[in-house]
């Protein structure tokens, strides 16, 4: 079986399974899911969805936060670690949505990659659930479980997995297909325990299971 093969396999059983591919992340405003992203670096989606409600009520628009206080905005972020560099990027962010882009999260690539604290996982994640463009998120759920699956081999760096995926996965899929990797690595494959490779539905396309 081809990589290629394996990969539409994937995404045909995957999305029998998770037919709601959607984000883990609460927003209402693309911005407000470009601060979310942000905060969720090393933190869990679920402390990020307890910290934005009062976020976005203490900050209603992005003018807010272009304006905040940095001490005050800190004090928010803190709980989701990190807090300083996240409200620092957050702050700038704002600002520079503001004055570049007239308030509007730009709808590609290479402007997304200007602003402060975002990068090619964030950039991808704003394209596809914002803009329905095709998107491929390496977070660390997309990464371990392409690697267990077989559909890379033993790369671990976000943009070289994101590169490898293009050449495999229809556009048309890719992003619906990142979001079911992340809710088949918190069900079945996951990383802090072992595997449940016994009531996994890739087990017959699974590199990992092929090779024990």
């Amino acid at each position: 079986m081809t990589k290629k093969e394996r990969a539409l396999r994937a995404c045909e059983v995957l999305e029998c399974i998770y037919p709601e591919a959607l984000c883990a992340l609460h927003y209402q405003e693309p911005y407000q899911l470009l601060i979310a992203v942000r905060l969720s670096a090393q933190c869990t989606d679920a402390r990020v969805n307890l910290v934005t409600p009062t976020l976005f009520q203490k900050y209603p628009t992005l003018q807010d936060f272009a304006d905040a206080d940095i001490s005050e905005l800190e004090s928010v972020v803190k709980p989701c670690g990190f807090y300083r560099m996240k409200a620092k990027n957050i702050k700038e962010m704002a600002e520079q949505l503001l004055t570049k882009y007239h308030g509007v999260v730009p709808d590609t690539m290479e402007e997304l990659l200007t602003l402060s604290g975002v990068g090619r996982k964030t950039a991808n994640l704003i394209l596809g659930d914002v803009y329905g463009k095709p998107a491929i998120v390496t977070d660390t759920h997309c990464i371990r479980l392409c690697n267990r699956i077989g559909l890379v081999d033993g790369i671990k760096d976000p943009k070289k997995v994101e590169m490898e995926l293009w050449k495999i996965i229809p556009p048309e899929e890719s992003n619906d297909f990142c979001h079911r990797l992340v809710d088949h690595g918190r069900a079945v494959c996951t990383a802090r325990t072992t595997p449940h490779c016994d009531m996994c539905v890739l087990n017959d396309i699974c590199g990992s299971v092929m090779h024990n």
